[in-house]
């Protein structure tokens, strides 16, 4: 139990840090994000803050890494894995607060909920049951745990 939490304030911590550096998704990878999702779902990451949207693309090249027969409803889960979090519109220190004292107002019970409202998201533009299924968590061991390895940086 001490290792999962420690494992996941280093997490934290790494996100946070990264998430200071104020820089834009670079085109290339742009295009390949838009070559993966549909219409839909590329709107959608467009709409996460550019912290997200750069988070999404490393995690999905490491999940890619890490399971090289994905299909690209599985890559497109590992994009699209916190875009439930741009629901709650909070911003770097809000979430580091929301993480701290947990889901105590609306908008931190939305950010501690992006699984569920991320999957409910991308079912009303019509996405892949994959796509949702990871983005929800309820994809299967395995994959849970590639995307989980992918997303421990």
């Amino acid at each position: 139990m001490i290792g999962l939490m420690m494992s996941r304030s280093i997490h934290l911590a790494k996100r946070f840090v990264l998430s200071l550096v104020p820089s834009q998704v670079q085109e290339i990878e742009r295009q390949w994000v838009r070559s993966i999702l549909s219409q839909g779902e590329f709107d959608m990451w467009n709409n996460m803050m550019v912290q997200d949207q750069r988070h999404s693309v490393v995690v999905a090249r490491r999940f890619v890494m890490h399971r090289p027969t994905a299909v690209q409803s599985e890559i497109a889960g590992a994009l699209l894995h916190d875009v439930g979090k741009s629901a709650a519109r909070l911003g770097t220190v809000a979430r580091v607060i929301a993480t701290l004292v947990g889901p105590r107002t609306s908008r931190f019970r939305q950010y501690h909920d992006h699984e569920n409202i991320g999957a409910t998201m991308l079912r009303s533009i019509g996405s892949d049951e994959m796509t949702i299924s990871m983005v929800e968590g309820s994809c299967g061991a395995e994959l849970q745990e590639a995307l989980n390895k992918a997303d421990d940086i």
